[in-house]
């Protein structure tokens, strides 16, 4: 019997990509899969993985959950609030570190440029606190932050919920599209590639090149805002373009709010703060990581949302 490998949570976007991957790479038997809704992943469970029940939002159901793992994929709180998130994180690590894991793989985010420890961005406060955290803990337990860059998937955050299946003729947010951009990247190319990263230390970890440090992973090449939007609009039959309006504009366009809300506060306006972070080049760093370990050359942003567009 190896190493259990432990995915929490294991049934959202990103820890199913990474389940699915890892499914392949180590026997079903040496999973532990940790999910808010565990029914979602009853086809693993009939292969012999071992399924629990958690959930960031009820703490104590995660003091046992990570009894018996040997390493875990910590997949980051679903929300860009700063101090709930952090206060998620630092329970479940220490419920991890209670339980005796060994080591954690956590998911963080592609802002913050060359793997530093400063962001403008909102959204990356908390990992940015949640890295420190682990940190701390190095004599305790080691730990790889995977900064997973800005997903393809994700790119209606950052153009005001622009809609592949009912299309506007142009996308309104506070950012002019000029200057640096991002270097997007497939979601399940994440998922893939953190999967063979956990691999690569199950395999070796005395040698492990990542350990108590980070690493980002990132699209094939840097892709400024105007032309994300001229590719998208060109996947759709639009000429798209971006028409730059102000923070104050944004929060108050239609729907905005209630998409930006979390635990009753709306956050949009801390939310503008990605633009700003995209503007100083915090997201355009090309990093050759996610292509030496996929061992291929990852999929382009158009292909990626031309299937989207289906």
């Amino acid at each position: 019997m190896g190493a259990k490998v432990g995915v929490f949570p294991a049934s959202g976007a990103l820890g199913s990509s990474i389940v699915n991957h890892l499914a392949k790479l180590v026997p079903e038997p040496d999973l532990v899969l940790i999910a808010r809704h565990p029914e979602q992943l009853h086809d693993i469970k009939q292969a012999g993985a071992t399924i629990r029940r958690a959930d960031y939002d009820k703490p104590s159901t995660l003091d046992t959950a990570f009894n018996g793992v040997d390493v875990l994929m910590l997949v980051s709180y679903a929300s860009f609030e700063i101090d709930h998130r952090i206060k998620a994180h630092r329970y479940a690590i220490n419920a991890a570190i209670k339980s005796g894991v060994k080591h954690i793989f956590y998911s963080s985010l592609g802002f913050g440029g060359d793997l530093t420890d400063r962001s403008i961005a909102h959204v990356m406060g908390a990992h940015i606190e949640t890295e420190k955290y682990f940190s701390s803990l190095k004599d305790t337990m080691s730990y790889t932050s995977v900064r997973e860059g800005l997903y393809t998937e994700s790119f209606p955050i950052y153009t005001a919920f622009y809609d592949l299946h009912n299309p506007a003729d142009e996308v309104t947010i506070p950012h002019s599209g000029t200057g640096p951009g991002v270097a997007w990247v497939k979601r399940d190319e994440l998922g893939e590639a953190t999967a063979k990263l956990i691999v690569s230390y199950l395999n070796d970890p005395a040698s492990f090149e990542y350990l108590n440090k980070a690493v980002l992973f990132s699209g094939p090449r840097e892709i400024s805002l105007a032309e994300t939007v001229e590719i998208i609009g060109q996947a759709v039959g639009k000429a798209l373009k971006i028409r730059e309006i102000s923070v104050d504009e944004y929060v108050k366009l239609p729907g905005i709010g209630d998409k930006q809300t979390y635990h009753g506060v709306n956050l949009s306006r801390e939310w503008a703060t990605a633009w700003e972070a995209i503007r100083r080049g915090e997201a355009a760093v090309v990093s050759p990581v996610l292509r030496e370990i996929l061992g291929r050359e990852p999929e382009s942003f158009e292909t990626t949302i031309k299937a989207m567009v289906g």
